[in-house]
């Protein structure tokens, strides 16, 4: 019988192993209380207390009123709400959007939707190591900007934004502030009230709750239209009936997140500095995108010159180490990661780029790994690259 070679997981930033204390929260709503917390019954009075017990818990994690946290089933479908939901909502001529150029997809793609619809749309930039231009976005903030949407927390270099800075701004000119924070959420301190955010989205599988959960906050005052209709649930914004199950999951896994958030940022900083003065002594010509600039914990990009991402990516995976590049293909062509080209990266460069994104389980042995067989991976595809 061959035996199973180990593998080490570095893709947290796409998605997280759900944790046994999530799994045990949640089973209860999946065997015992399982009624539509929508029927006044006793089976249903069951289901909706779970839900709202989850709901206060999300909303005391980020310092927010608990009818302020509306479930949606993911980070993509919060950002949507957020950005179509509040431009739809528009009255007179306010109805501008403001974001960023390094943003992600769920929130580019939504606003070139917007765009489409007659929505003004402005996408700042960033400088060279992924911070918004806060000088372009103070000078594109008007009296017509409804909206501003700026992420919190990078899902490709982890880099984090001032938002409270991006906030101030919009609220100088009368617009409401959102900010994407799925990949900040359990990673960073979150008081929405302190920050003065109008909107924050999240979602569970970034932090090891299932897929399939996400939730928005929408501070009280701020009008938004649903963009689904159907019965009254989470007041009307999203409904449909909630997904109990994973509602009490994400709350466990944010309340584990929040309370281990020190010790893994110690930890995961450690193995991040770890990983990247192997690679840098190991490997010429290398250099770290974001480095400079504030990250979250756990996140790495790094370019390698002369070696394709995709080739690099196979390659680890064949090894065991699972990464991910921030290319994306699209018609059969890879491209580069708009967030590095943003950046000022050289396109080709870019191509050239891994993300390594740790977890609560990540360790030292993982990392020493990608040290031991990463430059012999690159000195071989380099070779090969060269003799074309």
């Amino acid at each position: 019988m061959k035996e199973e070679k180990e593998r080490y997981y570095f893709d947290h930033n796409a998605t997280t192993q759900v944790r046994p204390e999530v799994i045990r929260a949640m089973l209860p709503c999946l065997g015992m209380y399982y009624g539509n917390p929508s029927s006044v019954h006793s089976f249903g009075r069951e289901a909706r207390n779970y839900l709202e017990v989850s709901r206060e818990k999300v909303a005391k994690l980020i310092n927010a009123e608990p009818d302020e946290i509306f479930f949606t089933g993911c980070g993509t479908e919060s950002d949507n709400i957020a950005l179509i939901g509040c431009l739809n909502a528009a009255e007179g001529k306010r109805n501008g959007l403001i974001t960023s150029q390094v943003e992600h997809s769920a929130i580019l793609k939504a606003a070139t939707a917007l765009e489409n619809k007659g929505h003004p749309v402005t996408r700042v930039g960033v400088d060279g190591s992924g911070r918004v231009d806060f000088t372009e976005l103070k000078n594109s903030v008007d009296e017509n900007t409804l909206l501003v949407s700026i992420m919190h927390a990078n899902n490709e270099t982890g880099v984090v934004q001032d938002i409270v800075q991006a906030a101030e701004i919009a609220h100088e000119s009368g617009a409401y502030f959102h900010t994407d924070a799925v990949q900040a959420t359990g990673k960073t301190a979150i008081d929405v009230k302190a920050m003065n955010i109008d909107m924050l989205s999240m979602s569970g599988h970034k932090i090891n709750a299932p897929k399939g959960i996400g939730a928005l906050y929408i501070k009280k005052g701020v009008t938004v239209n649903p963009l689904t209709y159907g019965g009254s649930q989470e007041r009307g914004i999203r409904p449909g009936t909630e997904n109990i199950s994973g509602i009490v999951a994400f709350a466990r896994a944010l309340e584990i997140a929040v309370d281990e958030m020190d010790a893994r940022k110690t930890k995961l900083t450690a193995l991040v500095e770890r990983l990247e003065t192997g690679i840098e002594s190991a490997i010429e010509n290398v250099f770290f995108n974001g480095r400079d600039a504030e990250r979250i914990s756990g996140t790495s990009n790094v370019s390698i010159p002369g070696v394709d991402g995709e080739a690099l990516l196979f390659s680890l995976d064949m090894a065991g180490i699972a990464a991910s590049t921030g290319s994306a293909c699209s018609t059969g062509e890879v491209e580069p990661s708009h967030v590095l080209v943003a950046m000022g990266c050289n396109p080709k460069v870019a191509q050239s780029s891994l993300r390594f994104s740790m977890g609560y389980d990540t360790t030292e042995e993982g990392v020493d790994r990608i040290l031991e067989i990463l430059p012999a991976i690159v000195e071989r595809l380099r070779s090969v690259s060269a003799g074309l």
